[in-house]
């Protein structure tokens, strides 16, 4: 590919305490693609900020992710892994399927870091439909529903990585144009 479109993104994924409206990130996940079309991933439990509200931790959130509240005392510090996420993502565009929410939670991040700046966060769907001759869309959109989403941060994210690729990998092989 001799846009190397795949280095200009990656996937983020948040995994949080609720759904609440009080609710914060527990679990963060960035994955990309590099240059030997590898999945490479950046994930991480997140250690509660102290204005975090208990109240906002949800058993059944907890289950379906496979994370218990007390998993969480023994990970990096919000300043430690903002910094970490900044370093991993560089100056890659952030891809969600759900922007609003990783959106938010990656400014209570920052916020509660006290880390500025600004990351981009664009559609996935958006983004891929731009991306891919329409071949490749369809086994993109094939792989992604036939792969089950293991509700965690980092597989999640790597979980989209991985469609990109087959869909680079049929682009490539397939009509050749890209």
């Amino acid at each position: 590919m001799t846009n190397k479109l795949y280095a200009k993104f990656a996937f983020l994924n948040f995994e949080v305490s609720s759904l609440d409206t009080d609710s914060w990130p527990g679990e963060i996940g960035l994955s990309w693609v590099d240059q030997n079309l590898e999945v490479q991933t950046f994930d991480s439990l997140i250690r509660p900020a102290p204005e975090c509200p208990e109240d906002a931790w949800s058993p059944a959130s907890a289950a379906i992710h496979n994370i218990t509240r007390r998993d969480l005392d023994k990970t990096p510090d919000v300043v430690t892994l903002a910094r970490a996420f900044l370093h991993a993502l560089k100056v890659r565009i952030a891809l969600s399927d759900a922007v609003t929410f990783e959106r938010h939670w990656l400014d209570q991040l920052f916020g509660a870091a006290g880390v500025s700046g600004y990351v981009s966060i664009h559609y996935f769907d958006v983004t891929t439909l731009g991306a891919f001759p329409s071949n490749a869309l369809d086994y993109v959109y094939e792989r992604l529903d036939r792969t089950k989403a293991p509700h965690r941060a980092g597989p999640d994210s790597g979980r989209t990585a991985k469609v990109w690729i087959a869909g680079l990998k049929q682009t490539i092989d397939g009509s050749g144009t890209r």
